[in-house]
Formats: C-alpha cells, sequence, structure tokens
C-alpha cells in the first residue's frame, strides 16, 4: 500500500506541474474592476448645442455602459429652457453623474451642477448667481425669477435628506437645502451666516463645502475621481460629431453676412441674364447653408424658411410675370428680409421684449447690410467681371462697330415697302433708282431692263434694297 500511495502521489504531482497556470487571472481580476468613466465638456454658453451635445454624450455612455459621468465644466451660463432639460436629462439617468467646476458655474450652469449627484469644484471657482436677467445684465421680470426659483428648489430637493442622530433625536437634514438653492436667484431671500436680504448668493469651493453645495476641491479630473473613490478607471471623452463642427462653425455672424450676399447677389445676377444658371444655382446653396444651422441650433423655424421662400416667388412673379413693380414685388422683399431676420432670432413666442428687441434690430442691421453690400457688390462685380479686360470677358460682345471703320446702319421702313407702286427715275439695268412715296430708294429690277419714268411695284426687300417689275396695265 505505501508503493502505491507513493505512486498515486507521484502521479497528482507531475499533473499539478504540467497543468496550465493561470497567468492572467491577476490581470483579468484587476481589469474587472476598472470603471468606465465618460467625460464630456460643458464649456460654452448653455444652448442648442449643449442641449445637443448632451442628449448625444448621454446616448453614448449608455452604450458603452459607462459606469459613470463626469461633466467637465466651465460656463457664465446661457439659455433657461435648454439648462431645464440638461437638469432633467441628468435628474432622470441611471448612471450617477458628477460635476467638475472649472472656474465658473454660474446661472444655467449653476442648475445644471445642482442637478449633479455631486459637485467638485477648482480652487477659484463659483457657483452661484442664478437671476434670469437679459443681454444687457438686467434683472427680468418676476415671472421669469418665480420660475427660475422653481426650479433650483426643486433640483435642490431632488437629492434628497440625510438622517441625522443628534443627543438621541433623529433628524432630517436636506443634503443640498433648497434654501440656499434659491438664494440664488432671489435677493430677497435671507439665511442666517450665509447670506443677507439684497445679495444674490454666489458660493466660493469652501462656501459651496460648509453648506453641502461640494463634495471636494480638486485641480483637475484625476484628483476629481481619487476624492469619489474611483481608483482604477478609464476615461472615454466625448467627441462632437463632423456635423456639430460645422454647425458651430456656420453660426458665425460674419459667415452668415457673407451668406446673405451670396444669397442676394446670386438672385441679383440672376435676374440680369435669361434662363437658370450659376447665380441661382450659388444662392440656392447659400441659403440651404444659411439656414441648416439655425435650424439644427433650434433658432430657425419652419414658417421663417416658407416666408424666405414665398419672398423669392413673389420677387420672381413681379419681375417675370406682372409688368412694373407693384405690391408682388414689395411683399417679396418684405418676405425676404423677414424671413432673414427672424432667422436669427430665437423668438418663436413673439414676446417682445427689450432683449427681444434689440436682438431682432441687431440681426436686422446685418440683414439690409448685408443686402446693400451684396447689391453694391454685383454691380461692381458685373462691370469688372464682364469687361474686355477681364478673363470673362469673352463671354460678353462689347466690339463697337464705327462708321469710321466701314460699318454703315441700314434703313430697314423700306421693308414695308412691299406692294407699293413707284416710278423708275433712272434707267434699271436691273439697278437704279426709284421714287416711292416721294422717297428716293436703290432698286433692282426683277424684269431686266426698265425704262426711266416706268411705273414699277415692289415685291420684295432684301440686303438693304427694294426689288421691282414693271406695273402690269390695268386695261
Amino acid at each position: 500500500m505505501n508503493h502505491i500511495g507513493k505512486i498515486i502521489l507521484s502521479l497528482l504531482f507531475l499533473l499539478i506541474s504540467f497543468a496550465p497556470k493561470a497567468q492572467n487571472t491577476p490581470d483579468s481580476i484587476v481589469e474587472s474592476t476598472k470603471k468606465l468613466v465618460y467625460k464630456f465638456d460643458i464649456k460654452r454658453e448653455i444652448g442648442p448645442a449643449a442641449w445637443r451635445q448632451t442628449k448625444d454624450a448621454f446616448e453614448e455612455a449608455d452604450e458603452l455602459n459607462a459606469d459613470l459621468i463626469l461633466i467637465h465644466m466651465n460656463t457664465y451660463g446661457g439659455m433657461v429652457i435648454h439648462a431645464d432639460s440638461i437638469r432633467t436629462a441628468i435628474l432622470n439617468s441611471k448612471k450617477p453623474v458628477y460635476v467638475f467646476i472649472d472656474n465658473n458655474a454660474a446661472s444655467a450652469g449653476a442648475l445644471i451642477s445642482i442637478a449633479c449627484d455631486s459637485i467638485y469644484m477648482r480652487t477659484g471657482a463659483n457657483i452661484g448667481a442664478a437671476t434670469v436677467v437679459n443681454q444687457t445684465g438686467e434683472a427680468m421680470p418676476d415671472k421669469y425669477q418665480s420660475y427660475m426659483r422653481s426650479t433650483m428648489r426643486a433640483t435642490a430637493e431632488s437629492h434628497g435628506k440625510d438622517t441625522l442622530v443628534q443627543a438621541g433625536d433623529t433628524i432630517y437634514k436636506w443634503k443640498r437645502d433648497p434654501l440656499i438653492a434659491e438664494a440664488m436667484v432671489d435677493p430677497r431671500t435671507y439665511i442666517e451666516n450665509v447670506i443677507d436680504t439684497g445679495k444674490v448668493l454666489t458660493f466660493t469651493p469652501d462656501e459651496a463645502i460648509k453648506n453641502g453645495y461640494c463634495e471636494g476641491i480638486a485641480n483637475n479630473v484625476s484628483e476629481v475621481l481619487k476624492k469619489a473613490g474611483v481608483k482604477e478607471y478609464t476615461i472615454k471623452s466625448y467627441e462632437p460629431s463632423g456635423i456639430e463642427k460645422v454647425v458651430d462653425f456656420m453660426i458665425n455672424p460674419v459667415l452668415q453676412g457673407i451668406l446673405i450676399m451670396i444669397i442676394i447677389g446670386g438672385i441679383y445676377f440672376e435676374l440680369q441674364t435669361p434662363g437658370i444658371g450659376f447665380p441661382i444655382l450659388a444662392s440656392a446653396i447659400a441659403a440651404v447653408l444659411y439656414f441648416s444651422p439655425l435650424y439644427l441650433e433650434g433658432m430657425a423655424e419652419n414658417w421663417e424658411i416658407i416666408l424666405f421662400g414665398a419672398g423669392v416667388v413673389l420677387l420672381a412673379v413681379e419681375i417675370f410675370v406682372i409688368p412694373g413693380f407693384g405690391v408682388a414685388g414689395v411683399s417679396g422683399i418684405i418676405f425676404i428680409i423677414t424671413g432673414l431676420t427672424l432667422s436669427l432670432v430665437d423668438n418663436v413666442a413673439f414676446e417682445f421684449e427689450p432683449r427681444h428687441i434689440k436682438t431682432i434690430v441687431a440681426s436686422l442691421l446685418l440683414v439690409i447690410f448685408s443686402m446693400l453690400v451684396a447689391i453694391v457688390g454685383s454691380i461692381y462685380m458685373s462691370k469688372k467681371l464682364f469687361s474686355s479686360n477681364s478673363f470673362l470677358g469673352h463671354l460678353a460682345l462689347s466690339t463697337v462697330e464705327n462708321a469710321e471703320e466701314g460699318y454703315v446702319g441700314v434703313d430697314m421702313s423700306a421693308k414695308n415697302m412691299v406692294g407699293k407702286i413707284g416710278v423708275a427715275i433712272s434707267v434699271l439695268r436691273p439697278s437704279g433708282k426709284v421714287i416711292i412715296d416721294n422717297q428716293i430708294y436703290d432698286a433692282k429690277s426683277e424684269d431686266g431692263f426698265i425704262d426711266k419714268e416706268t411705273e414699277v411695284e415692289v415685291i420684295r426687300f432684301e440686303t438693304g434694297q427694294v426689288y421691282v417689275i414693271k406695273k402690269e396695265s390695268d386695261e
């Protein structure tokens, strides 16, 4: 039995010795513990583009099954409607959302930050000042402030309360005090040891930590994740799509002005030439490039684009169908200017308050200035491009037939003499001269020789002279 036992042990030892070693096990364990952090930036004015990129980022984070989402923020605020959409997306996210305030989270940025599960701030950063203001910095009427106060409170309340036990008593304390969120909007709010009335609340990092509006101070993303307890991780950063980059480029006011010039210039050039050619094609392409990014940004509405198109149609009808220039032409110009102008203004509700009026006036001036430059430039360019010295000069007939060079004009009135009766005032052999209605004409006989004083009849007109035959006798 001892020999048998030794043999069995030897076989087991050999099996263990030659068994494959799980060399990758430690790496596999490490890999499984790594968290995927999806990071995207909000470092711009809060508007349609920021909201569109946020939606794309959240969708990609879901597709990649990221463990958490990190917003890298630096913004002075923007439009409430889009900030509220971003806030809602954060509150409804099943994944934890952290924000790293890299300097500024003002106004709409504060609302978005408060919606996040954890807030981290760089030294010297701030959060707050969420009063709704117009473009000049003046506070909007109270109906706007009331909505913002409620939204800020509700966002703070969404994080719930912490349960504290003090001296045997159970106390429920808001994780983020809703009254503090309201004080970021309303200067009338008073909070002891936090803010006096007459001031809008803005926190520094230390103040935010003290009052539960910041989880820690960090100077970069790595420090944020370290303070959040995320040790092993990989970061996937959001990259704007090609369309996003093009839209951002195309909504530049300077480029918009240039596109308006091409639109109007193309229409002007096309009206100077018959048929459909390159100018109207360039104008159509410029119109697409003008309206498309504004439509994607949520500024240009369908009816504004239709208004512009109707204006172009009315202008064409006035020029090509209706003689003169009247109601259709004037209406067309007004429609074109209105469509181009309102597409630059985000004011579908027609609440023409001071901030909207200033934007409309600025947009109108841009459109009118661009149109004037386009018209003046088109007139100038048409003369330069088609002059005899330009590379396009061969496309236009510019030769002058001077009399000194032997060119003569021919009176075409003799063509109306067909059928009239005249008298030969010279012998026609076969050419000569005839008098008809007291006017002398060069004539050529179709009957051969015709004597002087013979009555003749005009039968046709060719090459600048009349052709005659002898008048038949009435007898």
